[in-house]
């Protein structure tokens, strides 16, 4: 057995959920150039997720849902998957994003499973509170050495792909480490660097 994980927005989405999401409150500006600073590294992750989510307070969760069932997915992300199981990769998907999203491309996609973060929400509408499996910085890591205990699956048995300065910790304990259309600060990270927007890319890399 062989372990894929992946980050979920901007690598397997082709966008950012919680910008997508600032939308339907009309601050995706404000909340977007937050998001940036926390992908480029300049800004705590867990700082940067609860203040953007706290921004979100009175959203209509229905709307999240309605939203999250949409989303656009990367070019290549289901080609990408195919190709991971056919050469005996579980895959994962690890995401500072939220459930509401990597669940539906779970069943969309066919990887194996998501983890990821859940808006609160109250009588209908989020409550500006956010919890979950990858609220900080070394979340990714954490959960990708747990996993590999779990599965008994080694550094040399896993590749890793991701875009974003929240991804650099599960870089550490993987053989491939893939930047996709990438930040700098995980460029500096990887070895191996695509910068073509398409999944696909990284099919020759598997073997």
């Amino acid at each position: 057995m062989k372990l894929c994980v992946m980050d979920f927005d901007s690598t397997l989405m082709d966008g950012e959920t919680i910008d997508m999401i600032a939308g339907l409150a009309g601050i995706k500006k404000e909340i977007s150039a937050i998001t940036k600073e926390a992908m480029d590294g300049k800004l705590d992750f867990f700082e940067s997720l609860t203040k953007r989510v706290g921004l979100l307070k009175g959203v209509e969760y229905k709307k999240v849902d309605e939203l999250c069932a949409n989303l656009p997915y990367m070019p290549g992300a289901k080609e990408l998957i195919d190709s991971l199981k056919k050469n005996n990769y579980k895959v994962m998907v690890f995401s500072g994003g939220f459930r509401n999203a990597t669940s539906r491309a779970k069943d969309a996609l066919g990887f194996d499973a998501d983890f990821s973060n859940i808006l609160h929400q109250k009588d209908g509408y989020l409550t500006g509170l956010v919890g979950g499996d990858m609220m900080f910085d070394f979340s990714k890591g954490d959960m990708l050495l747990r996993l590999q205990s779990i599965l008994g699956v080694g550094q040399e048995e896993t590749i890793v792909i991701g875009d974003g300065a929240n991804d650099r910790s599960m870089f550490k304990y993987a053989s491939k480490k893939v930047a996709f259309c990438a930040h700098e600060i995980l460029k500096k990270e990887a070895n191996i660097i695509i910068n073509k927007k398409d999944l696909r890319e990284v099919i020759p890399y598997l073997s």
